[in-house]
């Protein structure tokens, strides 16, 4: 689906792992498909933000227990380059929501792609098709 370095945000890993309950059937195997060829592509990034958001949701929805947990966790590290937080992430987040109007967690979204030269961000949960800074475009692969 991509060969440029893209960011993915946990709504498209969690919809590889877990239905969601409030959807219809099709609509379930339809995200489940586009969201596993997506994580299937070379380059791509997430943050320890995303990570976190993955697992808590797991264990409080999809009954993972911790050994699947850490296994997880384990998964985006082999698979993944995983940003991890730091002062200049979260002073960008700060500036980006001014900018845009971000909400807190989706200006840590977007600070730490940019962080990381990411190109391009998959999320469900952003305005497809801004483009940030000149250089990141959010898209919904589900759209």
């Amino acid at each position: 689906m991509t060969e440029s370095p893209c960011f993915v945000d946990s709504n498209v890993w969690l919809y590889s792992l877990m239905a969601d309950p409030k959807a219809a059937e099709l609509e379930n195997v339809r995200k489940y498909a586009l969201a596993f060829q997506l994580i299937g592509s070379v380059g791509l990034i997430v943050s320890t933000q995303v990570i976190n958001e993955v697992c808590s949701v797991l264990l409080r929805k999809a009954a993972f227990t911790e050994a699947q947990i850490k296994q997880t966790v384990q998964d985006f590290y082999d698979s993944c380059f995983v940003v991890e937080l730091n002062a200049e992430i979260l002073l960008n987040a700060s500036n980006l929501r001014i900018r845009y109007g971000f909400s807190f967690w989706d200006g840590l979204i977007v600070a730490s792609a940019l962080s990381a030269n990411a190109e391009i961000l998959y999320s469900e949960d952003m305005q497809d098709g801004l483009v940030v800074d000149q250089r990141l475009t959010i898209v919904n692969p589900f759209k």
